[in-house]
């Protein structure tokens, strides 16, 4: 299942603290900060949605983070080379190279990083 824009940004949180309670949620929040309440629903979902862990102090909440955010991102990057470039991880690379504006010296970073993987791979 994936996250709704306003689940990531409380996952943003999540991540960069590892563990954190509401109202540190509520008060690292950007403006404009979202009702208690929505913050407890959101919670919630992506308790739901196999996102978010917490545990219980008190009367308080500890969250911390179920999925870690480079394997949420991989999950998000195939989605999104499934839906918009018919599944084709090359059509995204051409279109990339093409449109990114990536200056020569970054193009020749991006090379050797995939000549890099190549030789890896072959051994």
């Amino acid at each position: 299942m994936k996250l709704s824009k306003s689940e990531e940004k409380l996952m943003e949180l999540i991540w960069s603290n590892q563990t954190i309670f509401m109202k540190d949620i509520l008060e690292k929040h950007p403006d404009p900060k979202p009702a208690a309440s929505t913050v407890a629903t959101l919670l919630k979902r992506m308790q739901e949605k196999g996102y978010v862990g917490y545990k219980v102090f008190g009367n308080s909440r500890q969250y911390y983070p179920l999925v870690e955010k480079p394997d949420y991102f991989i999950g998000k990057f195939k989605t999104i080379i499934k839906d918009f470039f018919s599944d084709s991880p090359l059509k995204f690379a051409s279109f990339f190279t093409k449109q990114a504006n990536l200056s020569t010296k970054e193009l020749e970073e991006i090379k050797e990083l995939v000549e890099m993987e190549i030789k890896r791979r072959k051994q």
